[in-house]
């Protein structure tokens, strides 16, 4: 119990002075994920992101993904998807001056694992991104590394970190890295919610983060009669 205390002490110290770090502004994100099981080894993946530059106002990002999954045992699956992104072009990284659209396809491997009450996750994706600046298009490539630990505290109550690092494999090879921390309730079985802070690290400039999500799982089988 102190050294929950301890970690949600460091959370809310860090938070405290997240205005005075990189963009101005304390912005934040508001996430749905969902799996959606269909089969025994499928199920599909949901999710929709709204981002602001400031906390729930000033538009940054739509960020709208599905993709197919097959589980190969429960603690390895893979993904197909497709992901829609549209982008306000003051962003930093973008530079342009009007919204951004990109179209993205993926694949994914996500393995787990278990150490003492810790669980951890593995999730390693390769992204290829069709991006319309308006006055002109590009093609891009990238890949991505995300470490997430998982601390349960109790039934209801549990600790969540990860660290993602982007990769282009063009151009500059560092494209940005994402540090998160939250604090979690599972509402029920198959509901969950998180609440956190997130640093998102770009090579010219850092941006702090609040992030809200949901994580929903249902099973879309049709129930066998009794």
């Amino acid at each position: 119990m102190k050294r929950t205390l301890l970690l949600l002490s460091a959370f809310f110290t860090i938070s405290g002075y997240a205005q005075e770090i990189g963009d101005d502004d304390l912005g934040s994100w508001h996430m749905y994920f969902g799996t959606n099981k269909i089969a025994e080894d499928w199920s599909i993946h949901t999710e929709g992101q709204l981002r602001y530059f400031e906390a729930a106002k000033n538009f940054n990002q739509l960020l709208l993904r599905t993709g197919l999954n097959y589980h190969i045992n429960p603690n390895a699956i893979v993904t197909l998807g497709y992901g829609f992104i549209e982008t306000d072009g003051t962003f930093e990284e973008i530079q342009n001056e009007v919204n951004a659209k990109e179209h993205r396809i993926f694949q994914q491997l996500i393995l787990k694992n278990k150490v003492g009450e810790f669980k951890f996750e593995h999730r390693y994706r390769l992204e290829q991104r069709f991006i319309d600046f308006g006055d002109r298009n590009d093609t891009q490539h990238r890949a991505r590394y995300r470490l997430q630990v998982t601390l349960p505290l109790t039934d209801i109550f549990f600790l969540n970190f990860y660290d993602e690092i982007f990769l282009n494999l063009q151009d500059s090879v560092y494209g940005q890295n994402r540090l998160y921390f939250a604090l979690g309730i599972n509402v029920t079985d198959n509901l969950s919610v998180q609440s956190g802070y997130l640093k998102n690290h770009f090579p010219s400039a850092n941006f702090d983060r609040l992030q809200v999500g949901v994580f929903w799982n249902t099973d879309l089988r049709k129930k066998k009669k009794e």
